[in-house]
């Protein structure tokens, strides 16, 4: 009797466990239903901040010593031997 009892407690634990773990994953979808995409206010920010970083790689890119490394580095490999 008493395993029965023991077996009857394990799988109402494993039930309840489920249970909680279940209704875990429903808040978390509810959650991510609640909070799809970006508002315009982000789009602007990330425009904005994407917008910026082409500018700062531009110059980067552009400047003497860089444009000077890629100019070589793209020279050597166009001369390479195969």
């Amino acid at each position: 009797m008493a395993g029965k009892a023991a077996v009857t407690a394990a799988a109402a634990a494993v039930g309840t466990l489920k249970g909680r773990v279940g209704a875990w994953w429903r808040s978390r979808r509810e959650a991510a239903r609640r909070d799809t995409g970006m508002s315009t206010a982000e789009y602007a920010v990330g425009t904005i901040a994407a917008a910026a970083f082409a500018a700062v790689l531009y110059k980067v890119v552009t400047s003497g010593t860089v444009s000077g490394a890629l100019n070589s580095m793209i020279g050597k490999a166009l001369d390479a031997s195969f």
